[in-house]
């Protein structure tokens, strides 16, 4: 052996005793003599040698040169975008899947491919075929046995086990039909029936059979459906603001017929969701499809065939006259003002000033009217509309205008029996949902003298002058004493003040402060006010300028009288106010189409 590898063997042994007295955590008083001595031996092995002891160190590695580092940064990029492309692939695959598969569940559920069951093709009046549909309303248990086609909306639906129950319902009526797993009837048809939301249009075809018990949910009791087939014609397809089920709950009687309507309901009595009458004005087209708004506005238009009916007997013709014109029908400020080509114009009030002149100017006689009557008058009560329904009628009278009383009271009287006997089913169908007591009348119809009325008032303990108008609180009480001392709902006073009737108004030639003038009452409100006119022109530009008028407003209609004018009366009807007392009704908007009062003009 060396000099130097004896030497670096030294150090070893020295360097490793140094380590094991460091381990130990010796002080380094103990092993600095032995330090001192490896570096000694280190100075020595370098005198020898020529070389340092101690181990070389590592060289770092070169950094790689630009070019180099690029490549490998593009293939580490390649790498990820591929992976990241895999990845989405992999997503849209899965995607894809997912969407064929509710491809096929969406089908499976629309019927497609199904001859028994399934969304029908657009009705597009493509063709003819020789289906014939029944209605709902023409059910019997007589037709046991015999297979069916009906069209309705679906009003409620629901899945049992394995069978649908679905009540459909058209116009007022209703009917049960009922749906089983069978043989021909699959499991996926039963879902598809009960999937349908409700108030879609559907057809139905199936066996008409009797059930073990009375159906009460339905109108049609003793009568259901037994499905084979099941279409939908028309599916709903936006959110329904309300259930139908809810719409046509029985009235609560947290209503009243009378006073300020601000559109704020009451909390329901017994707790059960009813929908408020802001809420059905706002969605109106709903609305109307509960049986009993069916039966109202059938009962409604049945008023207008009766109407017509009973005047065109006794020789009336019917008229239309403008409902633009150019002064205020009846005076005062409450009209629809507008602009007529650069003039000002009015919506008419009434058909007042034309009745007149065709009636007693133009030799027709006997005219009458139906059509829409507007009033600007700012009245937010439950009685009161802006456009109406006006029923209006004008006649010549040869000596008293008791001869339009009688035409008025046998007009309201064949009205009235023409609705009980040929509305029963819609009187029901009102009743179900607004309960109501039978309007009670008498054959003729009681007629008192407006003083005679201001009497009983006062013997009622009601403060009511003779010459004062009455308010809406004290003719509902004079109803009452009405129907308690009479037992009729539906009366009329005549001789009402002068001062409280149009200007037209015909004064009494017994008292100069009363007028030959009357108003119909049912149910303690008003639903007509009339009047013997005025037919000579002097008298009549009399009257006007007494109530403030600008002749030049009226010319043409004063002119119309100085050509020799029949005497001639009439009076005019608010269609829908008629309908809300016959049925007992708490509020106008319940018999208007669709509602115009001073906060709506919408739908």
């Amino acid at each position: 052996m060396s000099e130097g590898e004896e030497i670096a063997e030294k150090v070893k042994e020295l360097g490793a005793a140094i380590a094991a007295a460091k381990k130990e955590k010796k002080p380094i008083e103990e092993w600095k003599s032995t330090l001192d001595e490896m570096l000694a031996l280190k100075a020595k092995y370098k005198e020898v040698t020529g070389k340092d002891l101690d181990p070389p160190k590592k060289e770092k590695k070169a950094k790689a040169a630009p070019q180099e580092a690029s490549a490998k940064n593009k293939a580490k990029n390649e790498a990820k975008a591929k992976a990241k492309a895999e990845k989405e692939a992999k997503k849209a695959r899965q995607r894809a899947e997912r969407e064929r598969r509710e491809k096929e569940k969406a089908a499976k559920l629309a019927g497609i491919g199904q001859d028994n069951f399934g969304d029908a093709p657009m009705v597009q009046s493509k063709e003819i075929t020789n289906k014939r549909w029944t209605n709902i309303s023409d059910l019997k248990p007589v037709l046991s046995g015999e297979e069916v086609l009906v069209r309705g909306h679906i009003h409620t639906s629901r899945v049992v086990g394995k069978g649908a129950f679905v009540l459909l319902r058209s116009k007022l009526s209703s009917v049960q039909a009922v749906c089983f797993e069978s043989k021909e009837i699959s499991n996926a048809m039963v879902k598809y029936i009960g999937a349908l939301p409700n108030e879609s249009v559907v057809d139905v075809v199936g066996k008409v059979t009797v059930p073990d018990q009375p159906i009460d949910s339905a109108t049609q009791k003793m009568v259901e459906i037994s499905v084979t087939k099941f279409y939908c014609v028309n599916k709903t397809s936006a959110p329904m603001p309300f259930q139908m089920e809810d719409a046509c709950r029985p009235d609560c009687g947290t209503e009243t017929d009378v006073g300020a309507y601000t559109g704020e309901e009451k909390p329901s009595e017994d707790g059960l969701v009813r929908v408020g009458q802001e809420v059905r004005l706002d969605n109106r087209w709903l609305d109307l499809r509960t049986p009993a708004n069916q039966a109202i506005f059938r009962i409604e238009s049945m008023v207008g065939h009766l109407f017509r009916e009973n005047l065109m007997s006794k020789g009336f013709v019917e008229i239309h006259t403008p409902k633009i014109i150019g002064g205020a029908s009846e005076g005062g400020s409450e009209v629809f003002t507008l602009d007529y080509f650069g003039q000002k114009g009015f919506l008419a009030m009434s058909p007042q000033l034309h009745k007149q002149m065709t009636c007693a100017c133009s030799g027709f006689e006997r005219v009458f009217e139906t059509g829409p009557v507007f009033r600007a008058e700012n009245s937010n009560t439950r009685r009161h509309l802006c456009e109406f329904t006006g029923f209006d009628l004008e006649m010549a009278i040869h000596e008293h205008y008791d001869e339009i009383l009688d035409i008025f009271s046998d007009l309201f009287i064949s009205i009235f029996d023409g609705l009980n006997e040929r509305c029963k089913t819609e009187i029901e169908r009102v009743r179900e949902q607004h309960p109501f007591e039978d309007l009670k009348y008498l054959k003729p119809t009681l007629k008192i003298t407006y003083a005679e009325g201001c009497k009983l008032l006062r013997e009622a303990g009601v403060d009511q002058d003779d010459y004062e108008d009455l308010s809406t609180v004290n003719e509902k009480k004079l109803g009452e004493i009405v129907k308690e001392k009479y037992g009729t709902d539906f009366f009329f006073m005549d001789k009402y003040p002068l001062a409280v009737r149009p200007f037209y108004t015909m004064p009494c030639p017994e008292n100069p402060k009363l007028s030959n003038s009357f108003d119909f009452f049912i149910r303690g409100q008003e639903i007509l006010s009339g009047a013997q006119r005025i037919h000579v022109p002097e008298l009549l530009e009399e009257r006007a300028k007494a109530w403030g008028i600008p002749l030049e407003d009226i010319a043409s209609y004063i002119d119309s009288f100085r050509h020799g004018a029949l005497p001639h009366g009439g009076g005019g009807i608010g269609l829908e106010r008629v309908i809300m007392l016959f049925l007992g009704l708490p509020n106008i908007r319940k018999t208007a189409w669709f509602t115009r009062d001073p906060k709506r003009i919408a739908p």
